[in-house]
């Protein structure tokens, strides 16, 4: 009778070492995607307040045709103060309009803080005292510069360009929204 030989055969699987290096590579993966992911909310978040500077810039452009249309405001009023006209110069905080009813006039000064409705209180429903606001202060500032259109080397008299720049933090980062448009003296 003849005894069964044994073979040494090799074993196949994954040794120790291996397995630490595949779960290594495959934590380095899922944190990658995790920062990815964080970020990308971080993002998402500031978009409410890209809206809001959207809005506040378009609020003081609209105020401005407004005023002219209406004739409450004189071309010549159309203007920085540095230039003879009614709009502050330099970065102001947002505030209620002044009794003139234009955002970032000298009749602005000593207005309360424009607040931002964000969303129902407790009860559920918006327009009610308990709504949550949000103070744009001193966090968000707006800039209007106006400057006369020059179109090759002569000065357009009845055409300005107004920029508006609203410039706010958010945690570490400075972000500016800004919108540029022309106004004319004719309505």
């Amino acid at each position: 009778m003849r005894k069964p030989t044994k073979t040494a055969g090799k074993q196949s699987g994954f040794t120790l070492l291996e397995a630490m290096i595949s779960i290594v590579i495959l934590s380095v993966g899922v944190l990658g995607l995790a920062a990815v992911y964080s970020q990308g909310l971080f993002y998402a978040a500031l978009t409410q307040y890209d809206y809001i500077a959207e809005k506040k810039a378009e609020q003081a452009v609209e105020a401005m045709f407004t005023a002219r249309d209406i004739k409450s405001l004189s071309w010549s009023n159309i203007n920085n103060v540095s230039q003879g006209g009614v709009f502050v110069d330099g970065p102001q905080n947002i505030l209620v309009p002044g009794t003139d009813g234009l955002v970032g006039t000298q009749t602005d000064t000593g207005a309360a803080d424009e607040l931002i409705t964000t969303g129902p209180g407790p009860d559920g429903i918006f327009g009610t005292p308990d709504d949550t606001t949000l103070d744009l202060n001193p966090w968000m500032k707006r800039t209007i510069a106006i400057a006369p259109v020059v179109v090759a080397g002569v000065t357009e008299q009845n055409l300005r360009q107004v920029t508006v720049t609203i410039t706010y933090q958010v945690g570490t980062k400075t972000r500016s929204y800004v919108l540029v448009s022309y106004i004319s003296a004719f309505a």
